[in-house]
C-alpha cells in the first residue's frame, strides 16, 4: 500500500526533524566507541567512515522522499 503525499510530507518532516539529529548521535557515539577501543583512526579514515554514514541513512528513507518538493499530485 502506498503513503499518500501528506503522509510522505510528515514522514519526511519527522525523519529529518528527530530522526536524522538521532543518527548523527548514534554515529559519533560509534565512531568514538571503536576508536575507544582499537585507538584512533588516521584522518582519511575518520572522513571515510563518516562520508558512509553519511550516505547510508539516504538508502532506507528514499522512498520517503521521492517527490515531496514536488506539487501535490492528487491537488485538483
Amino acid at each position: 500500500m502506498a503513503l499518500s503525499y501528506k503522509a510522505r510530507r510528515r514522514l519526511s518532516m519527522l525523519a529529518l526533524v528527530i530522526g536524522l539529529p538521532a543518527y548523527i548521535v548514534v554515529a559519533v557515539s560509534i565512531v568514538n566507541w571503536v576508536e575507544g577501543r582499537w585507538g584512533m583512526m588516521p584522518w582519511w579514515g575518520a572522513v571515510l567512515v563518516y562520508i558512509v554514514l553519511g550516505v547510508i541513512w539516504v538508502v532506507p528513507l528514499k522512498p520517503i522522499f521521492r517527490g515531496v518538493g514536488k506539487e501535490d499530485p492528487d491537488a485538483p
